[in-house]
């Protein structure tokens, strides 16, 4: 944890910008794989960790604007619990941790919340993922489970988006030490993965090293795929063969949950051969530029859509795309090679924040969300600020399936050259992603540098 301070600072803050009311926090519950006492590794809420910073699960909490109260709801455990996971300290140490005096028994908490309701005063609560917390929200509030998101309070999910976004230097200290083990984990793949060896040989090496560096493990199931075109690919089940290209995009938590998200593409015989040399150095080249543009004040959909306009001129060199770059960029016919965003924000959630909302988190009420295929997928569209961290991760992808559509359609036959894109379906993707704080002049790729340019990536691959 933080120390207490900085935890009640960002209470304070919340309080502040919202201005009256309750807030309701609820923390995660352990989660059955298939029956109660075989559970998932435990993960809190990120919001609830940000807030009051406490690893454990069975906690709510809930903050009195007007009353200036912030109250830690909990239980102490059994006997029974301690003969089975050991002893712990008691709940008003945890509530001292946090910066909180007021810790009270857990089934308090419905009582706190009819008493506010029967005053007529505001409760504010957040959306909430884990089907326990939906059925938690209707026992306490009265508000069907199937509709609980709907009622979800969008001053509570605006605010803590606004505070959330910015990282503080101890934050960013937990993204690097997350860097850290992740840059382990990429170095230790290029050196492992050779021909005849299967995907999960690797994936499980990487997962193990996730473990054993000190953090909380993966932040993400590791994507780890000779299949690369298929972007979130979750299978390890296939051989790697000399010929083969690897997207590697996986990512660790530091010992506090934040997270970090690299991808790294290379050959799995260590020498990219010419068609792969080619389409990795646009790749490489569009990531360089993006990278570039980036400084506060930028709208990130610009960012992203000047990534696209570098890699359609790459293919267009190659004789994949014709005719004006521009104009295809703006039609969207990039999208057959790049149909997802180019990146999201980062923190301690992998994709930040985005359980609140994707629009909450990377739109605003003037930028809003494209209808046209492909850059409809950004994740993050919005102006930057100071202090986000963002992920840039351009790629080309030839996914089979999509260029027989396309081409079935005679979509953008204007500028794309199906007779060539036809020689690339079984290319698969490239991706290069790198995690970047924006600064105030600028921007810092942060972690130790991962091999990256073909050369550095040939030499730790072979």
């Amino acid at each position: 944890m933080f120390s207490a301070n900085v935890y009640t600072e960002r209470r304070k803050r919340l309080k502040k910008n919202i201005g009256s009311g309750i807030l309701l926090f609820l923390g995660n519950e352990e989660s059955p794989i298939n029956y109660p006492d075989n559970s998932y590794v435990f993960r809190q809420d990120s919001s609830f960790l940000y807030f009051w910073g406490l690893d454990l699960p069975e906690l709510a909490a809930i903050i009195d604007i007007d009353e200036d109260r912030d109250i830690l709801f909990g239980r102490e455990l059994t006997i029974d619990e301690k003969v089975w996971i050991g002893p712990r300290p008691a709940l008003n140490e945890y509530g001292l941790k946090s910066g909180v005096d007021d810790v009270v028994a857990f089934d308090r908490l419905q009582a706190e919340l009819l008493q506010a309701n029967q005053k007529g005063r505001d409760i504010h609560f957040l959306p909430q993922y884990r089907p326990q917390n939906l059925i938690r929200i209707q026992q306490l509030l009265g508000i069907d489970a199937a509709l609980a998101n709907a009622s979800a309070s969008e001053a509570f999910i605006k605010a803590v988006v606004a505070q959330r976004s910015i990282k503080t230097r101890e934050e960013i200290e937990q993204i690097e030490a997350a860097l850290d083990i992740t840059c382990e984990m990429q170095i230790l793949a290029m050196n492992m993965s050779k021909p005849g060896m299967y995907e999960k040989e690797v994936a499980g090496a990487m997962a193990g090293l996730s473990y054993s560096r000190g953090g909380a493990g993966l932040a993400f199931p590791i994507i780890f795929t000779v299949r690369g075109h298929i972007q979130h690919n979750p299978h390890h089940g296939n051989l790697m063969q000399a010929g083969d290209m690897i997207v590697n995009d996986c990512g660790a938590e530091s010992a506090m949950h934040y997270a970090s998200d690299i991808t790294r593409t290379f050959p799995v015989s260590g020498k990219f051969d010419q068609r792969q040399r080619e389409i990795y150095t646009i790749v490489f080249e569009a990531q360089k530029k993006a990278i570039e543009a980036i400084q506060p004040g930028v709208e990130y959909r610009e960012v992203h859509l000047l990534a696209c306009r570098h890699l359609t001129a790459g293919l267009k060199a190659l004789g994949l795309v014709k005719d004006d770059v521009d104009a295809a960029v703006a039609a969207g016919a990039h999208a057959l090679f790049m149909p997802g965003g180019l990146g999201h924000m980062l923190g301690l959630d992998v994709h930040d924040m985005e359980g609140l909302g994707e629009d909450y988190v990377g739109y605003t009420d003037e930028i809003q969300r494209s209808e046209q295929f492909g850059t409809c997928n950004l994740r993050l569209a919005r102006v930057l600020e100071s202090g986000f961290v963002i992920t840039v991760e351009p790629g080309l992808y030839f996914i089979p399936e999509l260029i027989d559509q396309w081409k079935a359609e005679k979509r953008f036959e204007e500028f794309i050259n199906y007779n060539k894109v036809e020689t690339y379906k079984n290319f698969g993707g490239i991706r290069i992603e790198d995690d970047v704080l924006v600064l105030e002049d600028g921007c810092r790729v942060l972690g130790n540098p991962i091999p990256k340019a073909i050369e550095d990536v040939e030499a730790f691959s072979s």
